[in-house]
């Protein structure tokens, strides 16, 4: 196969952690040529969409990232391509998917790119709000605050288009601190945040479960550290092993074939105490440490899925 990875520059890859990197590895050992292209760099001339490209390779040894030349690929005579732009989720994001959209019925798009038009990582989760903790979505500030008087007197606030834990902030009623933060994500009431009941058991972690076709790769747990109670990776969550319990696996199986439905075919689901707490579909991460834990190479799963795909389209 030929994929195509449209993501940021690839010489910001972390290649012990990045699951971008890990899917380049895979795709290569299973001999499959790899490229590698920004958002700016697709284009369309009437329906034909190309990427001004350049074949990537990667490797555990230095240099970890070898880059080629430049030049323009027709996406349409392509096997593959990964969209994996880490969010925001902005105008220039929505930009691609529907660039993307003119090419997806000749080339296999992961993840489709309506589906991810259509899926606020916060905003989804709310299609599955019988696993969620209580949760709302509003401009409101006295809303908020009431929100959080509610469920106990603690609860987490989020903006809408954050990722990697950034802005997320606790709140506690009576904290002299509380009221500004809620209109600092606000921004005073002029736009959505997502606040939802504090779990405790987040101390311990949250579970970030690897989904491919609406089944379970595996799982990982993130615990946070312990100045922070964000288990995200990126701002110094450690990892661990982890299993999904029997109340988990019946979410995962519940929420999985309706992601599969809307072409969501690579996701990381987000729980905390067996409750859904988000759904990544944009640049899910975690491969790398799954596949430490498993002991084997998980991402060459995502690829190998791939190959079906492109097989079955003929």
């Amino acid at each position: 196969m030929r994929v195509l990875f449209v993501m940021d520059p690839a010489e910001s890859m972390l290649p012990d952690k990045d699951t971008s990197f890990a899917l380049m590895r895979g795709a290569l050992a299973r001999g499959h040529q790899t490229l590698h292209s920004r958002p700016i760099d697709v284009f369309n001339r009437g329906r034909e969409v190309f990427a001004q490209a350049r074949e990537i390779r990667v490797s555990d040894a230095a240099p970890h990232v070898t880059l080629g030349a430049t030049a323009d690929h027709a996406l349409a005579e392509l096997d593959a391509v990964f969209i994996r732009k880490d969010p925001p989720f902005d105008s220039a994001y929505a930009h691609l998917t529907q660039q993307l959209d003119l090419v997806k019925d000749q080339t296999l798009v992961i993840n489709d790119p309506r589906g991810l038009r259509d899926a606020n990582e916060k905003l989804l989760t709310f299609h599955f709000a019988e696993f969620m903790p209580d949760s709302l979505v509003t401009s409101s500030p006295a809303r908020i605050l009431d929100f959080v008087a509610q469920v106990g007197g603690r609860a987490v606030l989020k903006p809408l288009d954050g990722a990697g834990g950034s802005g997320v902030v606790a709140l506690t009623t009576g904290d002299a601190n509380t009221r500004a933060l809620v209109d600092l994500l606000t921004r005073e009431g002029k736009e959505l945040a997502l606040v939802q009941r504090f779990l405790p058991d987040v101390r311990t972690g949250d579970k970030r479960v690897i989904m491919l076709d609406g089944e379970p790769l595996g799982a990982i747990l993130r615990v946070p550290r312990d100045d922070d109670f964000r288990a995200n990776i990126h701002v110094g969550g450690s990892v661990r092993p982890t299993e999904l319990t029997p109340k988990e696996t019946a979410l995962v199986h519940a929420v999985g074939p309706r992601l599969r439905e809307h072409g969501l075919y690579f996701v990381g689901l987000d729980l905390i105490a067996e409750h859904l707490i988000e759904v990544n579909v944009t640049s899910p991460t975690g491969i790398q440490e799954l596949g430490r834990f498993q002991g084997r190479p998980t991402e060459q799963d995502v690829i190998a899925w791939a190959e079906q795909r492109v097989a079955a389209r003929g």
